[in-house]
């Protein structure tokens, strides 16, 4: 199998879904209103994952990693919402359900290990009370036996003295620590899909290794399906199946791990690669490599061309290969000097949108 390039991809997993799957993700597009026009977080994402596998999201900040799986548990920020797509789970579309629905599915059957652990616990409750009303709310069990339930997972996943840490709070707990809480209550239910965003952003190198390690094994032990949110592609590589590369809301590349390491089809994917540390002696480089400029602004952007051109130098100017490497690309660029083209892409989405009144109290694109 190789790795895909956006135009590869555009429509592949609009197509029927495999039976297998436990989640599809179609035409997955997310706004956020602005005074500028609607910024699309996520524009047009189209992923899949089967039971038991493991897929890496990767891209810089800001390219929509988190607002997509977001928007897989309907936990997308105010103001923002999905315009368009589908979040197919078991087949059955999440997108445009009550909230009661979707709360039967979220923190039962998908779970979500947030960025940081500190803003996410709960400064006022001991971290067992926190795991243990996972254990009352979503499995109905008495409090004696969450108790106990607790004190096996925390042992579980490497925290010493499980019944006396279950009584600290969460600022009693170091990083890695309250990142293994986190862990504990994400798994606690027994979900099917995992999601972890970040996971460990907030630690250092040799914790990382161990939740890594944790998460690796606990989802060897039950069966569950993991996306996991990076931005370092060691990270991905090393515990991942496939490779999903986002920039400026779009899927750009998407394929086996395999593929996409070692022999990456699209230009950012490469630059991504290129601009990562080399710690082999043999292979180490006298200077850096960096992507300069920023990811264009999606709200002026067509779908289809997610570059910017900026920057002169062979890596640098993969934004600039993003812009002119595909005919969608060279097309957009005529396209997108037009106001007229970029106030109708506003409008088409405001139209799309189940908010429409409030949304057009913002102005168009200037």
């Amino acid at each position: 199998m190789t790795s895909a390039s956006l135009s590869d991809l555009e429509g592949a997993d609009a197509s029927a879904s495999s039976s297998a799957n436990l989640l599809d993700i179609r035409q997955l597009t997310v706004g956020f209103p602005s005074r500028r026009g609607v910024v699309l977080a996520a524009n047009h994402v189209n992923l899949s994952l089967s039971a038991s596998r493991t897929l890496g999201l990767v891209g810089e900040s800001g390219c929509g990693k988190s607002v997509t799986l977001r928007s897989v548990i309907g936990m997308i920020p105010k103001p923002g919402e999905v315009l368009e797509g589908e979040v197919l789970w078991h087949g059955r579309n999440l997108v445009g359900r009550r909230v009661r629905e979707v709360r039967a599915v979220r923190g039962r059957q998908i779970t979500m290990i947030f960025q940081d652990p500190g803003a996410s616990l709960n400064p006022v409750y001991s971290v067992g009370d926190q795991i243990a009303e996972v254990f009352r709310t979503k499995l109905g069990l008495g409090k004696k036996e969450s108790a106990e339930r607790t004190t096996e997972l925390l042992r579980s996943v490497g925290i010493p003295s499980p019944d006396k840490r279950a009584r600290d709070y969460p600022h009693q707990l170091s990083g890695g620590m309250r990142q293994r809480v986190m862990i504990a209550m994400a798994v606690a239910p027994g979900p099917e899909l995992l999601l972890a965003d970040e996971p460990t952003t907030a630690v250092d190198v040799t914790v990382q290794e161990q939740i890594l390690s944790l998460l690796v094994e606990l989802q060897q032990s039950s069966g569950m399906a993991v996306i996991l949110v990076s931005h370092d592609l060691a990270v991905i590589g090393q515990t991942c199946d496939e490779i999903a590369v986002m920039y400026a809301g779009y899927v750009v590349e998407r394929g086996s791990r395999d593929d996409v390491i070692n022999s990456p089809r699209h230009p950012y994917t490469q630059a991504l690669l290129a601009a990562e540390l080399v710690f082999e002696p043999g292979q180490r480089r006298s200077r850096l490599d960096t992507i300069g400029g920023q990811p264009l602004i999606s709200a002026i952007c067509r779908p289809g061309a997610p570059s910017s051109p900026v920057a002169a130098t062979p890596v640098r100017s993969a934004r600039r290969s993003l812009w002119s490497s595909t005919r969608i690309g060279r097309s957009t660029a005529r396209l997108a000097r037009s106001r007229r083209h970029r106030d109708e892409q506003v409008q088409r989405h405001l139209a799309a949108s189940r908010r429409r009144e409030h949304l057009q109290e913002f102005p168009g694109p200037p």
